[in-house]
């Protein structure tokens, strides 16, 4: 692989992999971050963010993108809470009457945007509600390499996830 135009993307979604939920409340830490400009008290799903997120994915070393429906906002309110990381944003286009019928077939409203984003680029979609039909339907319409990583939203981005991701980007090298 040569040039910056094949260095693989991440999209990474905030709700599942960054806020794990769904599991019992007291199994989630707190991570104190001092006096909260960031909207804590907006959500205090907020403070279940954990600081050690933003060097692990900084270790990546890939181009990043938000793929969450927090948009912009990850930036003012998630990013500083894992260190100084301010990425491109996915815009989500109007859904239409295909994204309907892809999701009564089980594909996510997020897999066409993605697809069409990456631009035949390599790219990682870090998610909690990637399916199997996510997979199938970007390796159809995507040339290049991609991984569809789910996340379990009760754990998180855990140190497996983290193990699968710098795996399958060390493999493109």
């Amino acid at each position: 692989m040569t040039g910056s135009a094949q260095r693989p993307l991440l999209f990474l979604d905030v709700d599942g992999p960054l806020i794990p939920f769904g599991a019992m409340p007291q199994r989630y830490p707190n991570w104190a971050t001092g006096p909260d400009p960031l909207g804590a008290e907006a959500n205090p799903l907020l403070t279940r963010i954990s600081p050690e997120h933003g060097p692990r994915l900084a270790a990546l070393s890939r181009e990043m993108a938000w793929a969450t429906t927090w948009m912009a906002d990850a930036n003012e309110c998630v990013a500083p809470r894992i260190g100084p990381l301010r990425l491109a944003v996915v815009v989500w286009p109007e859904p239409s009457d295909t994204d309907d019928q892809d999701e009564r077939n089980g594909l996510h409203r997020k897999t066409r945007a993605l697809v069409e984003w990456a631009a035949g680029r390599p790219f990682v979609w870090v998610d909690d509600e990637v399916t199997d039909t996510d997979r199938v339907r970007g390796a159809a319409h995507h040339q290049e390499h991609a991984l569809l990583h789910r996340v379990d939203p009760r754990r998180g981005l855990v140190d497996s996830d983290y193990a699968a991701l710098e795996s399958w980007l060390r493999r493109l090298v």
